[in-house]
C-alpha cells in the first residue's frame, strides 16, 4: 500500500466528489493519507476528515502565508488540538518568501512559535520552504529542529541543503515534481538520498506527476512517482512502495 504523506483534500477542488474519492483509495492501493493544516480554518477540516475516514491522519498548523492571522488565543487552540486523536504532526509550518507575505519578521516569529509548539507536543513538524533555503535552516538549527524531527515537504533545493536535512534527520518529501523533465536538481537530490529517508506526497490538489502536470492532483496519481523513484534507484516499485509506506509510518510515528 501507498502512503500519501501530504495531502489537502479539504481544497475546494474536491468539494464535487471528495467523499467518492476518498472513500476509494484503500481499494486502489492507498493505504494511508496524511492530510495537512495550512491554516485555522483548514485545520479544523483537517481534522474533520480525521473523524470520517479511518485512514486518514492529521497534521495541524498555520502555512507561512497565513501567519497574519495568528496570536496567541489560537497558538493555545492549536496547542489543544495537538491531543486530538489522530493528529500525528504540526504543519505546514516554515518560510515562503515567493510570496513574500506577511512580512518576513512575522513568518519567522510564528514559525518559531509552532516549532516551539511542536516540542512540547512530542510531535514531528512538516516543513513548508520556498525560496527561503538560508532563514529556513537558520531557524531551525537555532531551534535546535533535529530533536524534534519531521520532514521536508515537497523538497525543491539541491543536494547540498538536502545532506543538511539528511542529517539533521529530516524526511524528504517526494511528489509529483520528480516526473517533470525540468526538475534536474531533484533527479539529483532522489539519486543522492537514502531510501530509508525518502517519503512520497501528492501536495494534492497541486503538484500533479506527468502525464497529469496541470490537471488536479490526488493520491491515485502516486503510482507515476512511486515509476520515477524506481528508475531513478535501480530499485522495484514494490521496494519502493515498501520502504516509503515503512518510512511514512516511522516519520508519523504510528508504530509508538
Amino acid at each position: 500500500m501507498i502512503f500519501d504523506t501530504h495531502a489537502h483534500y479539504d481544497d475546494e477542488a474536491f468539494d464535487e466528489d471528495r467523499d467518492m474519492l476518498l472513500a476509494g483509495l484503500p481499494a486502489r492501493g492507498i493505504g494511508a493519507v496524511v492530510n495537512i493544516g495550512a491554516s485555522v480554518q483548514t485545520t479544523k477540516n483537517t481534522l474533520e476528515l480525521t473523524r470520517r475516514y479511518p485512514f486518514v491522519y492529521g497534521a495541524i498548523g498555520v502555512h507561512p502565508n497565513e501567519t497574519g492571522e495568528l496570536n496567541d488565543h489560537l497558538m493555545d487552540w492549536l496547542g489543544e488540538m495537538t491531543r486530538q486523536p489522530k493528529v500525528v504532526a504540526v504543519g505546514e509550518i516554515g518560510l515562503d518568501y515567493y510570496w513574500d507575505e506577511p512580512d518576513r519578521e512575522t513568518q519567522k516569529h510564528w514559525f518559531v512559535r509552532q516549532l516551539q509548539l511542536a516540542r512540547e507536543a512530542g510531535l514531528p513538524v512538516v516543513i513548508h520552504s520556498r525560496d527561503a533555503a538560508k532563514d529556513t535552516l537558520t531557524v531551525m538549527k537555532e531551534q535546535k529542529a533535529d530533536e524534534i524531527g519531521g520532514v521536508i515537504h515537497c523538497f525543491s533545493y539541491g543536494v547540498e541543503l538536502a545532506r543538511e536535512y539528511l542529517n539533521m534527520g529530516f524526511y524528504l518529501g517526494i511528489g509529483g515534481v520528480l516526473t517533470f523533465k525540468n526538475a534536474k536538481k531533484l533527479k539529483e537530490v532522489a539519486e543522492y538520498m537514502p531510501m530509508d529517508r525518502m517519503v512520497l506526497e501528492t501536495d494534492c490538489p497541486y503538484l500533479s506527476p506527468v502525464p497529469f502536470r496541470g490537471k488536479r492532483n490526488s493520491s491515485l496519481y502516486l503510482p507515476h512517482v512511486v515509476k520515477a523513484v524506481s528508475e531513478i534507484k535501480g530499485v522495484s516499485e514494490e521496494e519502493v512502495i515498501r520502504v516509503t509506506w515503512d518510512n511514512g509510518r516511522a516519520l508519523y510515528r504510528l508504530d509508538q
